[in-house]
């Protein structure tokens, strides 16, 4: 009897270790997946701010690209040839491409291989913004430098109805907030308010671009303004035109803000939370439409002078390509006919099949 008790007994103390063991153990694995949970969110929060690609419902809704640290980046742009035309080149006739003005320029090759009235004067609208993009990642020595926006900037672009970033009056701003400002929701006020902070006002820094130009070996590109309002000395060329992205594709800022789908700013005390911004052109496109291509980057522009306008820049694998659609009745026209022009009228890969 006394030895059936001493059993019992042992087995009872055994249970409870057993049982005491078990809930151990579901707390250390409840503490483990709680840190891998908050590690992963941690990550997701910086991904977001950073740049990184956005699940939507399971998807990769769109690309966006990481801002490398200040040591990583270079900010030195590189000289470019003024592009002529293919020997090759091909007068864009379809019907299928509904812009009056195009050019496809070869990176590699630095030349126009297609295109349609590639020299004819047009107005840029809003990818004037790429010049003033180019002018000043050029000035800026401090991307942490501030700047205060001011009525007097905003006030009259909202009586023109220019396109804006969403800056307020006395707002504190980044000059790095002011560039994706002004690239992706086409900021005029990002515009004028770094032409003022960079030299003292929007006058000054015309100048600036307009010097660039003359850098740049540019011929028939002139500016009056940082945001491309209308003005009939405001002008490009499509060819011109693709060469100003080419440019600004060879400096690494550049590229980034151009490459970007979405931004949040700074938080400051009338943006709490920061302002997102989302690119006018990725909110239109993936960038992977068309097969075996990647737009990469680009800008829009509309002004009901000048038309619907995009410049866009694509690459598949080492070639690399600009396209200029301008003067276009609708704002998807410029978009489809990327996708005509980047479709059909580049040299297909070796053993490419078009499906």
């Amino acid at each position: 009897m006394r030895e059936r008790q001493k059993n019992r007994m042992r087995k009872e103390r055994n249970i409870k270790i057993a049982v005491t063991l078990a809930i151990i153990l579901v707390v250390v694995i409840g503490i483990i997946c709680a840190v891998i949970a908050a590690t992963t969110n941690k990550k997701r929060t910086v991904d977001k701010k950073n740049g990184a690609d956005v699940q939507t419902e399971g998807k990769i809704k769109k690309k966006k690209v990481q801002t490398p640290s200040d040591a990583d980046r270079s900010d030195k742009f590189k000289k470019i040839k003024y592009a002529k035309k293919s020997p090759d080149y091909t007068d864009i006739l379809s019907s299928d491409v509904l812009s009056p003005y195009v050019a496809l320029l070869d990176v590699n090759s630095n030349e126009i291989i297609a295109g349609k009235s590639v020299d004819a004067r047009i107005n840029p609208a809003s990818m004037t913004k790429v010049m003033t993009l180019i002018v000043a990642v050029d000035n800026i020595k401090d991307f942490n430098q501030t700047f205060t926006m001011t009525a007097d900037i905003i006030d009259p672009l909202y009586r023109q109805s220019a396109s804006r970033a969403g800056f307020d009056p006395d707002e504190v701003i980044t000059a790095k907030d002011m560039l994706y400002g002004l690239i992706l929701p086409s900021g005029a006020d990002a515009s004028v308010g770094l032409a003022t902070m960079i030299a003292g006002s929007e006058e000054n820094f015309v100048k600036l671009m307009n010097d660039k130009c003359s850098e740049i070996g540019l011929k028939n590109t002139h500016f009056m303004n940082t945001s491309g309002l209308y003005d009939e000395n405001h002008y490009t060329t499509p060819l011109e035109m693709a060469m100003i992205l080419e440019y600004a594709m060879t400096n690494d800022t550049c590229r980034e803000v151009l490459s970007t789908y979405q931004y949040t700013t700074s938080a400051t005390p009338q943006h709490p939370e920061g302002i997102l911004l989302s690119s006018t052109m990725f909110s239109r496109m993936y960038g992977n439409e068309v097969p075996t291509v990647n737009i990469v980057a680009g800008k829009t522009g509309y002004t009901v002078e000048a038309g619907n306008c995009l410049v866009s820049y694509a690459e598949r694998g080492n070639d690399k390509y600009v396209v200029v659609t301008a003067g276009a009745s609708n704002r998807w026209h410029v978009i489809y006919d990327d996708f005509q022009i980047y479709g059909n009228f580049i040299p297909n890969p070796p053993g490419y099949v078009k499906q």
